[in-house]
């Protein structure tokens, strides 16, 4: 980038900042979502649901094979996984 590029883009060095800050904040909250140990407690939730009723056996085969698979997804390969919350 040339001086001229800098002092021209200056004023928005703090709209850069922000969403600097807001995509750490969003790898994170990812990061946390895709916890081994945050997915094992929704596959107990979601085995609980199923038990009381709450979710029909589709809809727990639907979400047990999506929250196995990003389970067993090789943490830093492949991307981010992307966690859809219900």
């Amino acid at each position: 980038m040339g001086v001229l590029s800098q002092v021209v883009l200056f004023p928005l060095a703090p709209v850069r900042g922000v969403v600097w800050v807001a995509e750490r904040v969003r790898d994170m909250a990812e990061e946390e979502m895709c916890h081994p140990s945050v997915l094992r407690a929704r596959l107990a939730a979601l085995n609980e649901a199923l038990e009381s009723g709450a979710i029909g056996p589709e809809e727990f085969d639907r979400e047990e094979d999506r929250l196995l698979d990003l389970l067993e997804r090789p943490a830093g390969r492949g991307g981010r996984a992307r966690v859809r919350t219900p």
